[in-house]
């Protein structure tokens, strides 16, 4: 986790807090006074921009990528929460179900509408918008008051992104300044943004999204103070009802890292999932050939076997089989031309919890195939420690 999420805060272009900046204090779960956890849990899944012409970045993704992403989350039974009823299950006042997505939209990117609103609107999700004072009605790349109100028309929750979204040099600048001045600092950023929103779009704005992720202590204290009764962070994970509300988990969905979203929507404590059994509930993987271990299953061995059948390829040449499997490179597969199965037996204990495989071949004309063979399994971490070694 630890690794992951560096490589997030790399990704992501946040900046390290600085070594005279002492890191927020660890977000710790602690029992909601008589509110037990009901056993849901909630990804919170964080977009920036939307384009399908400009090359993905860290921040933006492509628009077909993220209508697949959409269609992913109703596939694997996973139900989109409004905000409004993230806060009441929050507060143990609804119930919501067990695996449950809330969709955030950071900044006030213009693709927001153009982009994913009619996408959103398609499958009928609802979405929050966490919007910084300065880029509304910024031109440009920025949305406009009339496009944010006819989101918010349409049911969009709005949230506070600050008022310049400060980076953590820019914190550290003002903290230098000495206590008050960062105060009256935190105050504008929090308290002004707050004002902004509420005055110009005529609702009530009780939740905050961290510029950057970036975070002290200073600023929940603020957070009571001015209302906010959720704080959303950077840092992945699932939410449960004992999560901090100004330390909340969110998963920042990157154009050009397709694993984070399959973490954000794998639940592997539910209960009811509508996934297929023993399925990773990510990215919903196929394959053009059947393929064993099937896309995205849970297996509780580390030696398993794997194998493919290619009976229904017309045209390749066997002697140009490749299979590789993760942690190994090229593995020494055999294929039977009876019933046109390639397969290999796992001899040295898989290390990783998640196991690609990619198998390549070439037709008789030595051309490559249009879809190669690629998919992921995973090694459920507690069976696969059984006494018997397997």
């Amino acid at each position: 986790m630890k690794t992951f999420t560096l490589f997030l805060t790399l990704l992501t272009g946040i900046c390290l807090w600085a070594e005279d900046l002492p890191p927020p204090a660890a977000p710790v779960e602690t029992p909601l006074l008589g509110i037990p956890d009901d056993g849901a849990r909630v990804a919170i899944l964080g977009y920036h921009d939307f384009s399908e012409t400009e090359p993905e970045t860290a921040m933006r993704i492509r628009t077909s990528k993220f209508r697949k992403q959409m269609e992913t989350i109703r596939q694997l039974g996973i139900t989109v929460i409004s905000l409004h009823d993230f806060v009441a299950w929050k507060h143990g006042d609804m119930e919501i179900p067990e695996k449950s997505a809330l969709i955030t939209l950071d900044d006030g990117w213009k693709s927001v509408y153009t982009d994913a609103f009619p996408i959103l609107k398609e499958f009928g999700y609802p979405f929050s918008l966490y919007l910084y004072k300065n880029y509304v009605d910024g031109g440009g790349k920025a949305l406009t008051t009339q496009m944010i109100q006819e989101m918010i028309t349409a049911g969009a929750a709005i949230g506070s992104h600050s008022v310049s979204h400060p980076y953590p040099v820019t914190v550290k600048s003002f903290r230098k300044k000495g206590s008050d001045a960062f105060d009256a600092y935190l105050r504008k950023e929090m308290g002004e943004s707050k004002r902004f929103l509420e005055s110009k779009f005529k609702t009530t704005v009780i939740t905050y999204a961290y510029p950057g992720g970036f975070h002290t202590e200073e600023m929940y204290a603020l957070g009571v103070e001015f209302g906010y009764t959720h704080l959303f962070t950077v840092i992945p994970g699932k939410v449960t009802r004992q999560a901090q509300d100004n330390t909340i988990p969110r998963y920042m969905i990157l154009g050009n890292y397709d694993k984070i979203f399959e973490f954000a929507t794998t639940f592997r404590d539910s209960q009811n999932s509508a996934a297929p059994s023993g399925a990773i509930a990510g990215l919903i993987q196929t394959t053009p050939h059947p393929v064993h271990p099937e896309p995205g299953a849970i297996i509780n061995s580390r030696l398993p076997e794997i194998s493919a059948d290619l009976s229904k390829i017309d045209d390749f040449d066997p002697a140009t089989l490749v299979m590789k499997v993760s942690g190994f490179g090229e593995v020494p597969a055999s294929f039977s031309p009876g019933n046109g199965k390639l397969s290999w037996q796992v001899n040295r204990r898989l290390r990783q919890n998640t196991c690609q495989v990619s198998i390549n071949w070439k037709d008789r004309a030595g051309k490559d195939p249009e879809s190669p063979l690629r998919w992921t399994f995973q090694i459920d971490r507690d069976s696969a420690y059984l006494p018997d070694g397997e």
